[in-house]
C-alpha cells in the first residue's frame, strides 16, 4: 500500500470558502486526502461535511471530522443524512477539544458514533483518534486510526511496535508555527512533549517548524511502520507544499 499524506485544512469561521479552496488547490500536489476539523478548538466553523463535499467537488478526497462534544444523537443522525446526500463517506470521529464557552453535550461518545454510523450505512468508512497509549478493543473496530500528534519519531515508532493494529494507522505530525504556538499547544494538551530545542529553533526562525515537520513526515514514511501521516500544516501550508513536493 502506498504511503498516504492526509493534510488537515483550516476550516472557515466565516461563510466564505475561498481560503479553503486555496488550501486544497495548493496542497493537492502532495495530499492523498484532506481532513476537515469540526468546530476547531471550540470555535464555530462551516460544517466539516459541507467542506468535505467541497473537497470532493474539487477532485480531492475528503474526510469529515465529527466530534461528540457538540451534538446529540438527533444532531448526529442529521449529519449522517447530510453526508449521505452529499456523497461524503469518510469520517474521523473524535471526542472534541474543550469548548471555549458553554457545556459539552454528553449524549454521544466516539464509540457510540462508530456504532451508529455502521448501522446507518455499511458504505461509510469511519476512523477514530488514538492516544499513544494501549488501544481499547472497541477502537480496533474502526476502519482506520489517527494517532496523537507527536514531535518524536522514536515515540511514534515505539507506540506502533508495542500496540499493533490490523487497520491502517496514520501518525500525527504538526508544524510548530511559533514559540507562542508551542506554549498554547503545551497548555491545551499536556501529554504532548515538545522538545525544547525545537521551540528554541522556531523562536529563532519560524521556517524551522516547517523543516522539522517535513523531516518527520519523511522519516515516518521511510520507517514503513505507518500507512501514512496526518499532517497539520496550520498556516504554513504553502511552505509545507514547497518542501514536500519534490520529496514525495
Amino acid at each position: 500500500m502506498a504511503f498516504e499524506l492526509i493534510c488537515e485544512i483550516e476550516p472557515p469561521t466565516r461563510p466564505d470558502l475561498k481560503h479553503v479552496r486555496h488550501q486544497i488547490g495548493t496542497l493537492s500536489t502532495i495530499a492523498s486526502a484532506f481532513l476537515i476539523p469540526d468546530n476547531h478548538i471550540g470555535r464555530a466553523t462551516v460544517s466539516s461535511v459541507a467542506v468535505a463535499h467541497e473537497v470532493e467537488a474539487m477532485g480531492g478526497r475528503g474526510i469529515a471530522c465529527l466530534n461528540s462534544r457538540d451534538r446529540n444523537l438527533l444532531g448526529f443522525r442529521r449529519d449522517l443524512l447530510t453526508a449521505a446526500a452529499y456523497g461524503v463517506e469518510r469520517f474521523l470521529f473524535v471526542y472534541g477539544d474543550k469548548p471555549t464557552s458553554g457545556n459539552r453535550t454528553s449524549d454521544l461518545t466516539v464509540r457510540s458514533m462508530i456504532e451508529e454510523a455502521r448501522a446507518f450505512s455499511p458504505g461509510f468508512h469511519v476512523g477514530a483518534a488514538a492516544a499513544l497509549r494501549p488501544l481499547p478493543a472497541w477502537k480496533r473496530t474502526a476502519d482506520f486510526l489517527f494517532s496523537q500528534v507527536s514531535f518524536s519519531v522514536e515515540a511514534q515508532l515505539r507506540w506502533r511496535d508495542e500496540h499493533p493494529s490490523d487497520v491502517p494507522v496514520y501518525a500525527g505530525v504538526m508544524v510548530l508555527a511559533s514559540e507562542r504556538h508551542a506554549r498554547t499547544l503545551a497548555a491545551a494538551i499536556p501529554d504532548i512533549a515538545i522538545p525544547d530545542e525545537l521551540v528554541a529553533a522556531v523562536a529563532a526562525d519560524r521556517a524551522a517548524g516547517v523543516e522539522a515537520a517535513c523531516e518527520q513526515v519523511l522519516a515516518l514514511r521511510d520507517s514503513g511502520a505507518f500507512a501514512g501521516v496526518h499532517l497539520i500544516p496550520v498556516a504554513r501550508y504553502r511552505q509545507v507544499e514547497a518542501r514536500l513536493a519534490g520529496a514525495l
